[in-house]
């Protein structure tokens, strides 16, 4: 299977869920509930996870899929798994509940642990980014379709950088993680993936989480970003990984635009 094969299908089934989100947020009725993990969950992410769980399993009947509204499976079966869907049905719960509409659809195909193919569909937008390893990232919307590329800045030991960073994240607890740089501008998006293509896109240089997130909220960001020129890795800079242990939980990561710069010296000791 080659993912060039499936990926305007996969993309397609993105934009079927993404439909169902918008019509629910915009009727603006919803039911919302508290996982065990302490993180919403509403009806329009279980709405969003039936949509592409079937329709993925109809499109690949042999390729398993992991999605965050099913992920409760045993690292003992998984471990076993070459190729799989990775899914986030709805990335930015917290958005859509707050009605800021910065939220996604996230679908990625995961090979011997790393992701080949990503998607990130935002239904507000009718936006489309995705990438195909050896292939290029790509952003599309209703007028067009362009090759989208990471800014390389200068190999500058300080150089001033462009911050993507949450809504509900406190400024001063990014700005912190920076302070040898001399200028930073803050750009503010909700949803991790959104930050990421911002970054893969050119238009941020930077985006840190800091916090709990799944492998899920980076499957897909991750390829589009490398696809684009730029890198995704853990605040020791180390590459991410995928299903290589019994938690799908993230550790806390960068996504860069320019991997050359020193990042080791840019990050404050104190992360």
């Amino acid at each position: 299977m080659k993912p060039e094969e499936y990926v305007e299908q996969a993309i397609d089934i993105a934009i079927e869920a993404g439909k169902e989100i918008r019509d629910i947020y915009l009727k603006g009725t919803f039911d919302k509930e508290i996982k065990s993990d302490n993180t919403p969950v509403t009806s329009a992410d279980i709405a969003a996870h039936n949509i592409i769980t079937s329709a993925l399993q109809a499109l690949t009947p042999d390729i398993p899929v992991l999605s965050e509204e099913d992920a409760n499976v045993p690292f003992s079966e998984r471990q076993h798994w070459q190729r799989y869907w990775l899914v986030d049905p709805l990335d930015g719960t917290g958005e859509f509940i707050a009605g800021s509409g910065d939220f996604s659809v996230i679908i990625a195909l995961v090979e011997h642990n790393r992701p080949i193919m990503g998607i990130v569909y935002v239904p507000m937008t009718e936006v489309c980014y995705y990438a195909i390893a050896g292939l290029g990232a790509y952003k599309r919307d209703n007028q067009a379709e362009v090759r989208i590329v990471s800014r390389q800045l200068a190999d500058d030991q300080d150089p001033p950088l462009k911050l993507a960073v949450s809504r509900r994240q406190d400024p001063k607890s990014v700005l912190k993680l920076f302070s040898h740089s001399k200028h930073c501008e803050l750009i503010v998006l909700g949803g991790a993936a959104l930050k990421s293509c911002l970054v893969a896109e050119g238009k941020a240089d930077c985006y840190v989480r800091i916090g709990p997130t799944g492998e899920w909220d980076t499957g897909a960001a991750q390829i589009i970003v490398e696809e684009a020129g730029g890198q995704i890795m853990d605040i020791e800079l180390q590459p991410l990984s995928y299903n290589e242990r019994e938690s799908l939980e993230n550790p806390n990561f960068i996504v860069v635009g320019s991997p050359h710069l020193p990042w080791d010296k840019l990050l404050t000791a104190e992360n």
